[in-house]
């Protein structure tokens, strides 16, 4: 009996020694451990987790790259040259004006000799000849406006094709340097206008002013001549 009693209490002793935990299983002699398998999927999970992030990170860096790339293009279209020649054209015009130029030095000479302010120490021939060049300095003055004239008329079709164009350009533009010089050079055709009507102002009311001194000038002479045909009002007697 006492001999029954310790088999059975060896073999219960060996049975408690050889039983794996509740959470591990065998199989072919491999132990299966759910808790570090699921340790592992998690590890797993988070190392795929920051390589997701890192090439989105990446990706992010490149879009970047992109945009400054975009960003420093330049706008294929420039209208500076044109607009350059077209002022070269209207300067040209202005340059070859007949009669009194458009310049101080030249407009003081020319009124010191046929823009006198009173005409009492000069003959009817000399008053004949300022009567001339006047004439012909404002008739050359109102040629000179309405060449201006017409030439800005002119531009102003070719102004409006450029305007259509940078405004196209501006809308497609790619990037901000691209937006900044379709700004520039929109700014750049409004200064040329600008300047261009200034232009054409100063000529249109140069002319104007050479017609009214004309006409001043013309009155005053013949205010002169009149006063020596009537003489001192003294009655001429034999």
């Amino acid at each position: 009996m006492r001999r029954k009693l310790r088999t059975l209490l060896a073999a219960s002793i060996l049975a408690i020694s050889t039983v794996t935990p509740t959470q591990a299983f065998i199989f072919g002699g491999i132990v299966y451990d759910p808790t570090n398998h699921t340790q592992n999927l998690l590890t797993a999970a988070r190392t795929l987790q920051m390589i997701n992030n890192q090439i989105k990170q990446l990706t992010n860096e490149a879009q970047m790259i992109v945009n400054q790339v975009e960003n420093l293009k330049n706008l294929p279209l420039s209208v500076a040259a044109d607009l350059q020649m077209t002022l070269a054209e209207i300067d040209a015009l202005v340059a070859s004006a007949k009669g009194i130029a458009f310049t101080v030095t030249q407009t003081d000479a020319a009124f010191a000799a046929f823009y006198p302010e009173l005409y009492t120490t000069y003959t009817n021939a000399e008053m004949t000849v300022h009567a001339r060049a006047r004439w012909e300095a404002s008739r050359f003055a109102m040629e000179d406006a309405l060449r201006i004239q017409a030439k800005i008329a002119e531009i102003a079709k070719a102004d409006s094709a450029t305007l259509n164009i940078l405004i196209s350009e501006s809308q497609s533009a790619a990037g901000n340097l691209q937006v900044a010089q379709a700004g520039n050079q929109l700014t750049a055709l409004s200064a040329k206008q600008t300047l261009q009507m200034q232009q054409l102002l100063a000529a249109q009311y140069r002319a104007q002013t050479l017609d009214d001194a004309r006409k001043l000038m013309d009155k005053e002479a013949g205010r002169e001549r009149m006063a020596r045909f009537v003489g001192d009002g003294v009655i001429y007697t034999p």
